[in-house]
C-alpha cells in the first residue's frame, strides 16, 4: 500500500463514518484511474510492480496471466484463494473485492457449478469489476461470478449461504472489525470456512507513528494486534482459528521503497524496522458444524 506523504493534504477522519468515507473515496479514485491510493487523496495502496508484488505474496504466474487486464491493482497482502483450498461447486464470498482479483482467481477453482460473489462499498470499483467480469467470461467460458454493492459490516448476503469467505488486505480498514467478524460468521454455512489475508501489528506502533499515519488515513493505522484479531475471530463464534504471520509483504514493500512504509520507518526508534511492528497475517477459521457448540 503506497502513499506519497509529500503530495496533497489528506483529509482527517475523526469518526468511523468519516474514515469509511475517506477510504471509499480513495478507492473510487483508484478505480477511476485518478490516483493509486486507498489511504488518502493522492497517495496509494497500489504499487508500480503489481504483478511482482502479487507473486511475492503467493500468487502463481499462471493465475496472474489469466486475469482480465486491470483486475490486479497491487492491493493484496496475501493470497486467500490459496489458503482456502477451494473446491468445485462451492459458494465463495470475497469481502472488499475491488477490481475482482480474487473473484477471478477463485472462479475457475469452483467451476461452473460454483459461485463467487464479490462485495465492495465503492460504486466506481464495482463498475470496474463488472467490466472485468465480461472479459473473464469471454476468456474462461464461465458465468459464475457477480459483484454486489455493500459494506463489509453489513453484507448483502443471506444467512448461512456461503461455503468460504475470502478477504485480502481489507479488514484492517474497517472502523468496526468486531461487526465484520460477526457478519462473516452469519453468512457462513455450518462448517464453512474463512481464509483471510490482512495486515496486523506484532506490537503497538509508537504513538508518534500512529499519529502521522492516521493523518494520511494510512492503511497500517487501522491494523490491530495479532492477539486482538484472534480475540475478534473467537468472539464471533468461529472455531479452529489459526493465524500465521507472513512477513514477505512488508519486506517486499520495503524493497520497493514504498513511500508510506519509508515514512513509517523514518519515524521509528533507531534500530527498529517496519517489519518489527507490521505483518501480513493469514487467518484461518470456521463456523461450527450443526450441533457443535463453540467453546471459546
Amino acid at each position: 500500500m503506497t502513499v506519497d506523504p509529500e503530495s496533497a493534504e489528506a483529509p482527517t477522519a475523526s469518526t468511523p463514518t468519516d474514515l469509511r468515507e475517506v477510504v471509499r473515496e480513495g478507492y473510487a479514485r483508484i478505480a477511476r484511474g485518478e490516483a493509486s491510493s486507498c489511504c488518502g487523496p493522492a497517495g496509494g495502496c497500489a504499487v508500480p510492480d503489481a504483478p511482482g508484488l502479487a507473486e511475492q505474496v503467493g500468487y502463481g504466474r499462471a493465475e496472474l496471466d489469466a486475469l482480465p487486464d486491470g483486475a490486479n491493482l497491487g492491493l493484496s497482502c496475501g493470497n486467500p484463494t490459496a489458503l482456502a483450498a477451494l473446491r468445485p461447486g462451492e459458494v465463495v464470498l470475497d469481502l472488499g473485492s475491488g477490481a475482482g482479483l480474487d473473484v477471478f482467481v477463485a472462479g475457475p477453482k469452483v467451476g461452473p457449478s460454483g459461485r463467487v460473489i464479490g462485495v465492495d462499498m465503492t460504486a466506481d470499483m464495482l463498475a470496474r469489476a463488472r467490466r472485468n467480469a465480461a472479459a473473464y467470461r469471454a476468456r474462461t467460458g464461465l458465468d459464475n461470478v457477480e459483484f454486489r454493492l455493500g459494506e463489509i459490516e453489513h453484507l448483502p448476503v443471506a444467512d448461512a449461504s456461503v461455503d468460504v469467505v475470502l478477504s485480502n488486505c481489507v479488514l484492517n480498514l474497517s472502523p468496526d472489525k468486531a461487526q465484520v467478524w460477526r457478519e462473516i460468521a452469519r453468512v457462513l454455512k455450518p462448517g464453512g470456512r474463512v481464509a483471510v489475508s490482512d495486515l496486523a501489528l506484532l506490537e503497538p506502533l509508537p504513538a508518534g507513528v500512529v499519529a502521522s499515519v492516521e493523518a494520511l488515513i494510512g492503511c497500517v493505522a487501522g491494523a490491530v494486534l495479532v492477539s486482538e484479531t484472534e480475540r475478534l475471530v473467537r468472539a464471533a463464534g468461529l472455531v479452529e482459528a489459526r493465524l500465521v504471520a507472513k512477513p514477505e509483504y512488508v519486506r517486499a514493500l520495503t524493497t520497493l521503497q514504498d513511500p508510506l512504509y519509508r515514512a513509517i520507518a523514518d519515524a521509528l526508534p533507531a534500530g527498529r524496522s517496519v517489519a518489527d511492528y507490521v505483518t501480513s497475517l493469514d487467518i484461518h477459521a470456521a463456523r461450527p458444524r450443526a450441533g457443535r457448540a463453540s467453546c471459546c
